[in-house]
């Protein structure tokens, strides 16, 4: 599974790489997780507002923080 964080630094996008790595470990999910900081890279997921959430190449969230079981129930899905 691969998991992208989608934003250029600021708090909230600090908050999900911690929170997707919390539920990550929690859940005994393998996971890559690549934090993706470059604003055309971001923009080519059609997301506008950081942070954003993609899982397997599919934008799950953006522009808001997900909860901790958003994450779980996304990568067990």
């Amino acid at each position: 599974m691969k998991i992208e964080i989608l934003g250029t630094g600021c708090a909230k996008c600090q908050k999900l790489e911690e929170l997707v790595r919390e539920v990550i470990n929690t859940s005994g999910v393998e996971a890559d997780i690549v934090k993706i900081k470059d604003i055309k890279q971001i923009m080519t997921y059609g997301v506008m507002t950081t942070p954003g959430l993609v899982i397997d190449g599919q934008v799950k969230i953006a522009g808001k923080m997900p909860t901790a079981d958003q994450i779980e129930s996304w990568i067990k899905g």
